[in-house]
Order: C-alpha cells, then sequence, then structure tokens
C-alpha cells in the first residue's frame, strides 16, 4: 500500500531514526566516543615506550584515525542502507547488504588511514602500530570491525522491529478509540431523534419524500455498519454517502443548509478513512448557526492534482456544552491519518470560513 502510506521507518519516531549521523550532532558524539576507545589502544600498543610521550601521541593519532574512521564510516553506511532498505520491509535484503558492505567498507577506511599516515605523516618508523604485522595490522582490525559492525546493524534491525511494534499497538488504540466513535455517532440520540421527528412530518405532509428519506436513512445506517471494520474506504463511495447524510439533514433544515460538491468525477483511485468527510459535515452543522434567511453554506471539493479533500463552511459560531466543544472528533482524526501517511490534516479559519484539507490516499 503506497497511500504516502505507512508510516515510514523514518517518521515514526525520533528514536526509530537509524544512526542518525547526517545530523553534526550525532557526528561529534561518534568523534567523542572514539577518544577513549584510541587511548585504551594507544596504551595497549605502546607496551614500554608508553613513557615515550612522541610514541605514545603518534600511537593515539594513529588509534583514533582508525576508530573515528571505522565508527563512523560504518554508522554512515547503516544510514545509508537505512534510508533504502527496511529492516522490517526487506529483512533478507538488509541482512546480504549489510553483510557484504560492512566488510567492503572497513577495509576501505582501514587502507585508507595507513596510506594516508604512511604517505602523509611518514609515521612508519614513530609508532608502534606500523611494526606489527600484516595480519594485526589489517585483517584483525577488519575482522572486529565486521563483528561490531554486524551487531550495529542488527541492533537497528531491533530497534525498528520494537518501534514497528509500538506503531501497530498504537494504530490499534487508536483504531479502536475511532470505532467507538463512530459507535458512539451511529446510534447518537440527536441526530437519530431529529431523524425521526423530521420523518414523522414528512410521513403526514408528503409520503412520496418519507419514503426517500427512510431509504436514504438505510443506506446512512447501512454504510457506517458495513465501514465499521475498514482502515480505508474508496473516495467515490464516501462522498456517496455524504450525500445521503445531507439529504437527511437538509430534509430538517431546508433552505437553511446549502452544499455544494464539486470535483467528485476526480475521486477515482483515492482513499480515506472511514466517515472521515461525515465527521467534518457534523462537525460543521454542530459548531455554526444555521438560518432560512442566512443560510449554512458548505462545499465540498475534491483537488486531484493536490490529492486532497477540502471541505469549507461559514463561520458563524454558537455556543455549545463543554463536553460537545472538546474538538475531540478533530483530534481523533488528526491521529488516524498520521498512522497512514505524513500528510497533515490541514484546519482552521480563513477569512469567513472554518476550512479543513484531508489527504487522499492511493493504493
Amino acid at each position: 500500500m503506497n497511500l504516502s502510506v505507512p508510516v515510514p521507518e523514518s517518521a515514526a519516531c525520533a528514536t526509530a531514526k537509524p544512526g542518525g549521523l547526517w545530523q553534526a550532532a550525532e557526528l561529534r558524539r561518534i568523534l567523542l566516543y572514539m577518544v577513549p576507545v584510541a587511548v585504551s589502544v594507544a596504551f595497549i600498543t605502546s607496551g614500554p615506550d608508553w613513557r615515550n610521550p612522541l610514541a605514545l601521541a603518534l600511537n593515539f593519532g594513529y588509534a583514533y584515525l582508525f576508530a573515528a574512521g571505522l565508527g563512523v564510516g560504518n554508522s554512515l553506511l547503516a544510514d545509508w542502507l537505512s534510508l533504502r532498505v527496511s529492516w522490517t520491509k526487506e529483512p533478507t535484503k538488509r541482512l546480504w547488504l549489510s553483510l557484504l558492505l560492512t566488510p567492503l567498507v572497513s577495509a576501505t577506511i582501514i587502507g585508507a588511514v595507513d596510506g594516508l599516515t604512511v604517505a602523509i605523516w611518514q609515521l612508519s618508523h614513530h609508532a608502534l602500530l606500523f611494526r606489527i604485522s600484516w595480519f594485526w595490522n589489517f585483517w584483525f582490525p577488519l575482522v572486529i570491525t565486521s563483528v561490531i559492525s554486524l551487531g550495529f546493524h542488527s541492533s537497528i534491525f531491533l530497534r525498528n522491529w520494537q518501534a514497528a511494534a509500538v506503531r501497530a499497538e498504537r494504530l490499534e488504540k487508536e483504531t479502536a478509540v475511532a470505532r467507538l466513535d463512530s459507535l458512539r455517532r451511529q446510534v447518537d440520540p440527536h441526530f437519530l431523534f431529529n431523524s425521526l421527528n423530521a420523518l414523522t412530518s414528512l410521513v403526514e405532509e408528503d409520503p412520496t419524500r418519507a419514503v426517500r428519506f427512510i431509504r436514504q436513512l438505510s443506506s446512512v445506517y447501512r454504510y457506517v455498519l458495513d465501514s465499521q471494520s475498514q482502515e480505508l474506504v474508496p473516495l467515490g463511495e464516501e462522498l456517496i454517502f455524504a450525500e445521503s447524510y445531507i439529504f437527511l439533514q437538509k430534509t430538517r433544515l431546508a433552505a437553511a443548509l446549502q452544499v455544494e460538491f464539486s470535483g467528485q468525477q476526480a475521486a477515482a483511485g483515492f482513499y480515506l478513512p472511514p466517515l472521515a468527510l461525515q465527521l467534518l459535515l457534523e462537525n460543521a452543522l454542530k459548531h455554526n448557526t444555521a438560518y432560512q434567511a442566512d443560510p449554512l453554506r458548505l462545499h465540498v471539493a475534491v483537488d486531484a492534482a493536490a490529492a486532497t479533500l477540502t471541505v469549507r463552511n461559514t463561520l458563524r459560531p454558537r455556543r455549545l456544552a463543554a463536553d460537545e466543544a472538546s474538538g475531540r472528533g478533530l483530534a481523533n482524526l488528526r491521529a488516524r491519518y498520521a498512522f497512514l501517511t505524513p500528510r497533515p490534516v490541514v484546519a482552521g479559519p480563513v477569512g469567513g470560513e472554518f476550512v479543513v484539507a484531508l489527504p487522499l490516499l492511493t493504493l
């Protein structure tokens, strides 16, 4: 599912982003961590020469180049791989790339450090490390670094696996909250009470229209029940449902409500969370006054180029009880979208209107 969709590894949470060495602060931290490593190696390899300040300093410099180069190089490799091959989506491919590239990068860094110190600093006659055999000078650090780096790659896998588990748990909780909220709206006594009142009037005044009202009411509740178990629904179905919902509201409010739909022909191929549009329409009706002489105007527009569904309504706030004006519905919708796409739900007053733009998703 592309969706602009399942949340990318890097968007999950800050701690889940592997390495993070693209940031200067992280780079400085790695370089700082290498100082005690280089000091330890310098003392261990200096032997009797540890009393010689020059030999000890040269050994430290050489060891630090090794430690910093290998630490930074392999950490950057881990970051680079994580940006291109996900542990959670392609674990086998990521494992083989780590096994192949880690020794290659380590060997390149070891050779570069050796070449740099010999060609530029001319340290071969000073530093004891240069007098060690080829095995200890090249293959031993290569093997040790490869083992440590593979452990680092494994830790990244575990962090991403843990982050994925946390995301799944949070999504499950948010989905449960969303379904409970949808169920609450489904049996909302105010909506049902108003609908039945309108139906009573229609049965007495216009039986033909009353039959249509019953069918639309049935369609609304059938859609609510059918969409409960779905993560996404086609935009076209949501628009059809919204038209049924608006028909019921216009039956009750008559000329006090004016609704315009545009761009429905571009709805094909787009998806959104179920009842997302209905929530915005319900909020507009609940939070704003509507009069016959000064109707509440709503405009629902599909923008295929921007992949957005925009709902605009006249901004005429009315007083509500504290539990009705909590803003929980819009906050819940934002939370649901956060698990589907990095694109945000944009909402706020614009001029004399309240505007909400929902990202449209693709499969």
